[in-house]
């Protein structure tokens, strides 16, 4: 009987055939935590008696969420953080340098077969790159910091099978809101998610990490997909490591296998307050949008924002409307310069923020105020997600986000795109 890829990778990190359902452990390549989750990481690791990380050169902490600190309190943390790891010699990001989904990918010490944990829930997005790679607890990470190992519950998978392409605008955004209306929030819980099929072959890899990241939106442990040449010359960017990838067993058990043709499939959008709350985006066509957001670790990368200055070039944001941009990485802003993909978003009416998490998180870039619209291109629409809870938030792909900019009010792409 054939592996799942999940269970092939967890197979080749812990000394034993790894199935489904089963009790594993497993040794870690590599560790993450964020400003929200890492101070807390610090102090159960202090709780544990811990003395040293297992190896310094597979442990970053990321200052991403609140960054730069908005308050005090938040300073104090940052400061547990910085501390923390110089005396643990093990890499930290500070402010600036962007959101963890994007620094550790580019990193280079992520690729296929890789096992990592992060203390974040859109870990998963490293599944793009043919990695295992879960959100944790605090208290699991300072174990991880600690021995090098995680136990798991081997999961089941799912396996999508995305047949056709995506038709002109029309993006991964779009096709992973469509999955998880379909799945449900909850549709997938502690699965692994396998994403196949030609619409997924035929995204780029930046777009594939889109659809990756938003795994854990429908429950799943995490989502992976195949390398390719495409996943490959991505990662020759970054490093000259050598990784092997991993591929499921033809005879593989699936718990579930879900098929698709997208080569029809509209613009989506994610509708208050659940994620899995998927309309088409002609359902709200025309609704009046107060504040837009383009960034996140689901769409801040430079296909992303050049895809909206395709759009926004030449022209002005609606009046009374407030586009905010945060960058994935300093990497990615720098680039996004050299193509004047920046000045473009600026002349058009963007704020500009921070490269890192921005609005997203809700702590202090951009918080909406009551009743007012805000389109993102965020993975999570939650009430109160972005600091306000008498918000409503709608997510949308970067094409729709950039639309609906110049228009004030929801607007589909495609009448941008020639």
């Amino acid at each position: 009987m054939g592996q799942t890829t999940i269970e092939k990778i967890l197979t080749n990190h812990c000394g034993k055939e790894a199935r489904a359902n089963e009790i594993v452990v497993a040794r870690v390549d590599y560790i993450m935590g964020q400003d929200g989750t890492a101070p807390l990481a610090i102090n159960a690791f202090n709780e544990m008696a811990g003395q040293e990380v297992f190896d310094a050169a597979k442990v970053a902490f990321v200052i991403d969420h609140s960054a730069p600190s908005p308050n005090e309190g938040v300073s104090a943390l940052h400061k547990l953080m910085r501390e923390f790891s110089a005396d643990k010699r093990f890499r930290l990001y500070d402010i600036g340098e962007g959101v963890c989904h994007q620094l550790i990918p580019e990193s280079g010490e992520v690729g296929p077969g890789s096992l990592v944990i992060g203390a974040d829930s859109h870990t998963c997005t490293y599944g793009a790159l043919n990695a295992f790679s879960t959100g944790v607890g605090s208290t699991d990470l300072a174990g991880g910091l600690i021995s090098g190992q995680m136990w798991f519950k081997v999961p089941e998978t799912i396996k999508f099978v995305c047949n056709g392409t995506l038709p002109k605008g029309v993006f991964s955004k779009d096709l992973i809101l469509y999955l998880i209306g379909d799945v449900t929030a909850d549709g997938a819980t502690y699965m692994a998610a396998e994403y196949t099929g030609e619409a997924i072959t035929s995204l780029s890899q930046e777009a594939r990490f889109t659809i990756a990241n938003m795994a854990i939106e429908m429950g799943a442990k995490a989502g992976l997909m195949e390398a390719d040449d495409k996943t490959f010359a991505w990662l020759r960017r970054f490093t000259n490591r050598e990784f092997t990838p991993v591929t499921a067993d033809e005879d593989a058990v699936y718990a579930e296998v879900r098929e698709y043709d997208v080569s029809k499939l509209e613009p989506q959008v994610a509708k208050p307050h659940q994620v899995d709350h998927v309309a088409p985006l002609s359902e709200v066509v025309g609704k009046p949008v107060h504040q837009a957001v383009l960034g996140t670790c689901t769409n801040g990368r430079l296909e992303d924002l050049r895809i909206a200055a395709g759009i926004l070039s030449g022209r002005k944001i609606h009046p009374g409307l407030r586009l905010i941009v945060a960058p994935a990485s300093r990497r990615v802003l720098l680039d996004a310069m050299a193509e004047g993909i920046i000045q473009t978003l600026v002349e058009a009416g963007a704020a500009l923020v921070t490269a890192g998490c921005g609005p997203c998180v809700g702590t202090h870039n951009g918080i909406p105020s009551d009743g007012e619209t805000v389109i993102s291109t965020a993975n999570r629409n939650f009430k109160g997600r972005m600091g306000n809870s008498n918000a409503e938030i709608y997510l949308a792909s970067p094409a729709t986000v950039a639309a609906s900019a110049v228009t004030g009010k929801f607007t589909d792409p495609r009448e941008f795109i020639k």
